[in-house]
């Protein structure tokens, strides 16, 4: 079966793609293992988080890739409020 990252899986649909047993998929995600949106008495999974789960190296390598844009989102804010620190300053 292909998952696509985009898709929304019921627990049922993950379960049999992970190949575990309903309790083992509710504790992943009690756990915060697996992050699932519960809308009302149903889990939804995003597919990404089912990649996420199957590849871990993939996980790691776009974590990187994210928390690097976000430090440099920090350093352009930094680096703004130095400069208007140094204009108010004048």
């Amino acid at each position: 079966m292909i998952v696509n990252e985009n898709e929304i899986y019921t627990l049922e649909e993950t379960q049999k793609i992970l190949k575990v047993s309903s309790s083992t998929m509710t504790r992943l995600i009690k756990k915060g293992i697996i992050r699932a949106a519960k809308v009302g008495k149903q889990y939804r999974i995003l597919g990404k988080e089912i990649l996420r789960m199957v590849s871990p190296k993939l996980e790691d390598r776009v974590g990187k890739i994210y928390n690097k844009g976000r430090r440099w989102l920090h350093e352009d804010d930094v680096v703004s409020e130095a400069k208007q620190k140094i204009n108010d300053e004048k």
